[in-house]
């Protein structure tokens, strides 16, 4: 238990900061451990239920959360996250994630380019529904995916990546409670000793990271948040090389 709760803590603590990470790092870890992907998405979206409400409201007491942003991503996000757990819990989602990893890739790229670079941050809101729906899809086929597809496509736009850390975070609680509930409906519950360890350990965390988030460096957030997603991608297309 204790072994959970720390990797919660760690896990939220850079998926608070940073927008991502929190499903990616935790869906390495039990797999590892040998539990399958779809008993491994469903506890780490169930235990998302509750660390992301109380990141939810810690960004929102720091001003991180843009309105229009968040009702869009929300909306689109729940119907991309049920239709992707439900592909989850009766294909194999598998074969779609090396490709997800490279588009991931490419945008780490592109937003380590933008950080070299002198510019204004905008407040951009196009094509938030689509994004949003892409997002929640492929986070519940992966484990992991909303916080690096919609946080990393939002900051490569143009938009202040507090903003938008804290939007797509909050938004996220959403997206989490309808994916947890079509896994419950498909498959039943995840692992409760992995679920409460995730949840006590993400909790503590969740403030904490909304406060960093906050204050940390726009540029040094960006820099974080491109280095953090090339390197994760860079590993997940690693281990599916191997396996062919």
């Amino acid at each position: 238990m204790i072994s959970f709760i720390f990797l919660g803590f760690c896990a939220q603590l850079i998926d608070g900061c940073l927008g991502m990470a929190y499903g990616v790092s935790l869906t390495t870890f039990l797999m590892l451990q040998g539990i399958p992907l779809v008993f491994a998405s469903s506890s780490i979206h169930f235990s998302e239920i509750f660390t992301t409400f109380t990141s939810g409201i810690a960004h929102w007491k720091f001003k991180n959360i843009d309105g229009v942003m968040f009702k869009k991503l929300t909306l689109s996000g729940v119907l991309g996250g049920i239709l992707g757990a439900y592909i989850l819990s009766s294909l194999n989602g598998e074969k779609l994630k090396p490709f997800v990893s490279i588009y991931l890739l490419l945008l780490g790229v592109r937003i380590l380019l933008k950080v070299r670079k002198k510019f204004i941050f905008k407040n951009v809101k196009r094509h938030l529904i689509p994004l949003g729906f892409i997002g929640g899809f492929f986070d519940a086929i992966g484990g992991g995916g909303w916080g690096p597809i919609v946080t990393s496509s939002l900051i490569v736009k143009g938009n202040a990546p507090n903003t938008a850390i804290g939007t797509v975070n909050s938004a996220e609680f959403f997206v989490t409670l309808a994916q947890s509930l079509t896994f419950i409906s498909l498959i039943g519950m995840g692992n409760w000793k992995i679920i409460l360890g995730l949840i006590i350990g993400g909790v503590i965390a969740a403030p904490i990271s909304a406060y960093l988030c906050k204050k940390v460096n726009q540029k040094v957030l960006m820099l974080m948040v491109g280095i953090l997603i090339i390197f994760t991608n860079l590993y997940t297309l690693y281990n599916w090389w191997e396996k062919l």
